[in-house]
């Protein structure tokens, strides 16, 4: 195991000492706080031993039971005696980690960051802000909603992360671009792609429970492993539907930033979970279009490859129609007001404008200009909903 693992397996071990050591203190709410920050790093190394270190497994396994069960006990003694195990457990583990074979492809510093995704994770932000910006109903708190973005941003890096890893069998086969990809290209050994999106998943949930609240940490967290496990582990490889159903993933970032703000979920933050969910489809079958043969190639069943182009074009019209006309149902109900409706209905005459034409000319540079133009047009549509709540 790597540099990623032993900082985590070092996380665990600060967490669960604090979390004893508040708890013989009688620190009341900090020891539950800081016992609720010890989870995740437990969690994270059981995930890695199952999925790369099966010899850590049990140590692993034996750690988180005995924290699970310190949390079960009430009375004082055994409480605190079941934590003092969950600790000695945990240091064991992370002595383990620490003895486990060396890395051979460490990577540089701007591989790392390349795990994240950047380019998408910045519309994924730009997303959430506003998300965050509906729910306060005007300007969030400063403190709290750069804790959102930051708690956010770790939560798509590690989803990225752990997509490199997952598809890394079928990047080099999707053209030039994503076999240099760090992984694909070998640069970076699996293994710290795996722990880089754990430890970066764990921090995230970690962050966002602590800073902001319970239900914007859960979010993400379930934002998180829907892309990882469901799209990219099942659908994506399993059904041309996969973009359709694999969308809410790319939806839950409004949703995070709404409840970092109001510490729940309305009318507003549903509608914006399904305006994402609609443009999703459209706009990756506008790329699926571009690199059809790719897909094709890594047998990827992405709809250009199993139904053609035709009707390819075909779903983009109707999706691109139904996401026009949803976007401006908010408006009717009260939900957002004018300055939105206005931005909604030009910007939404534009898409639909861009996908007739390219149903009635499917060349590439038409696929080409809507698919950037559709990264426009939600940026711009969300800057909007922030622009009216204001």
């Amino acid at each position: 195991m790597g540099i990623w693992a032993r900082a985590t397996a070092a996380a665990a071990v600060a967490g669960t000492a604090l979390a004893v050591v508040s708890g013989a203190a009688g620190w009341g709410t900090a020891h539950r706080l800081l016992a609720a920050v010890a989870l995740p790093p437990l969690v994270a190394l059981v995930a890695l031993a199952w999925t790369s270190a099966r010899r850590l497994l049990p140590y692993a396994l034996a750690a988180l039971a005995l924290f699970g069960l310190a949390a079960l006990l009430t009375g004082a003694d055994l409480h605190l005696g079941a934590a003092s195990a969950a600790f000695a457990a945990t240091c064991l583990l992370c002595l383990q980690v620490f003895r486990s074979s060396a890395i051979r492809a460490h990577g540089a510093v701007d591989d790392y960051v390349t795990l994240t995704k950047p380019r998408v994770m910045s519309l994924l932000l730009l997303t959430g802000g506003a998300g965050a910006f509906v729910g306060a109903g005007g300007v969030p708190a400063a403190g709290t909603f750069a804790v959102t973005i930051a708690g956010l941003a770790l939560a798509c890096g590690g989803a990225a992360a752990l997509n490199h890893y997952l598809d890394r069998d079928i990047d080099p086969l999707m053209g030039e671009r994503t076999a240099r990809r760090p992984v694909a290209s070998g640069r970076l050994d699996p293994e710290l792609a795996l722990e880089f999106g754990v430890a970066l998943s764990a921090v995230s949930f970690v962050l966002l429970d602590a800073l902001v609240n319970l239900p914007t940490a859960l979010l993400a967290l379930a934002g998180n492993l829907f892309y990882v496990f469901v799209y990219t582990r099942w659908l994506k490889r399993t059904t041309p539907q996969n973009i359709v159903i694999g969308g809410a993933a790319g939806a839950v970032p409004p949703l995070v930033g709404y409840a970092s703000a109001s510490g729940h979920l309305g009318w507003a933050a549903l509608v914006m979970f399904g305006i994402v969910f609609l443009w999703t489809p459209p706009h990756f079958w506008a790329l699926a279009l571009m690199i059809k043969e790719h897909y094709a190639r890594a047998r990827v069943p992405m709809l250009p490859v199993v139904r053609g182009d035709r009707e390819t074009a075909r779903q983009i019209v109707l999706y691109s129609a139904v996401l026009v006309a949803g976007t401006l149902v908010p408006v009717a109900f009260g939900v957002f007001g004018l300055l939105y409706g206005a931005a909604a209905l030009v910007l939404g005459a534009l898409l639909l404008w861009l996908s007739v034409a390219l149903w009635r000319d499917l060349s590439r540079r038409r696929a080409a200009l809507l698919f950037h133009y559709s990264l426009l047009y939600l940026a711009l549509l969300f800057v909007a909903m922030a622009v009216d709540s204001l």
